[in-house]
């Protein structure tokens, strides 16, 4: 079982050595590519102003991050949360960046360049000189983008997770024919097992296959079914 965190930070800005700050950090967890329905967000006060520019892209404001609590505070919740797991984001360098100097400024242990899985550069091998963004791709897997209307961290993780998963086989993966039960069954996401299949599957009757065949000659052609009847 392979459990792995997808996230996204929203910021100030765009260079975290040049004192832009995390303002919102959002977390999906997955295991083996399916979404659990277990989520962490935190908002951060930055310490200082978000531009107008920022704002517009993403909703927060100075005034609403004023009152929540300063990344020192919420890191104990955001390192339990992801554990030792992989972590997953869309152009994972800028995320990493900017977690790293925070956990910097605390003293804290940065994170290793290869606990990160990068969704860019998976799409970037996968379709080669297509226009990769994550809204790209939501559009090219049918990801429906009708809930953003801004930049959120945790919503943005969680339409990662499921370009994570178009990126890794498709939503095939969410029909788990594996052996192996979920812990988790949330969200309506409930596994389906060989064995609960075979258990559920009775034969047909003389009259079912008779009426099956009847309607195989209808269709004409070489239908599939013929194969295994």
């Amino acid at each position: 079982m392979s459990r792995e965190i997808v996230f996204d930070t929203e910021t100030t800005g765009l260079k975290p050595f040049k004192g832009d700050r995390i303002t919102e950090i959002g977390c999906v967890e997955v295991i083996d590519l399916l979404p659990t329905g277990k989520t962490f967000r935190r908002y951060v006060n930055p310490e200082r102003e978000v531009p107008e520019e920022v704002v517009k892209i993403t909703g927060l404001t100075t005034e609403f991050l004023a009152d929540k609590p300063l990344f020192a505070e919420i890191v104990e919740d955001f390192l339990e949360f992801v554990g030792d797991s992989k972590m997953v984001a869309h152009n994972a360098r800028f995320d990493r960046d900017f977690l790293n100097v925070e956990l910097t400024k605390l003293d804290r242990q940065p994170f290793e360049d290869k606990r990160f899985i990068d969704t860019l550069v998976i799409a970037r091998k996968k379709f080669p000189g297509a226009y990769n963004s994550l809204d790209a791709l939501c559009k090219r897997f049918s990801v429906s983008l009708s809930e953003r209307a801004l930049h959120g961290a945790l919503l943005d993780a969680k339409l990662l997770a499921e370009v994570y998963l178009e990126l890794n086989g498709g939503r095939e993966r969410r029909l788990d024919l594996d052996q192996r039960p979920r812990s988790n069954a949330k969200n309506g996401q409930i596994p389906i097992l060989r064995s609960e299949i075979k258990a559920h599957t009775a034969p047909l009757t003389k009259e079912q296959r008779e009426e099956h065949l009847k309607f195989l000659n209808e269709i004409g052609g070489k239908p599939l079914w013929n194969k295994y009847l």
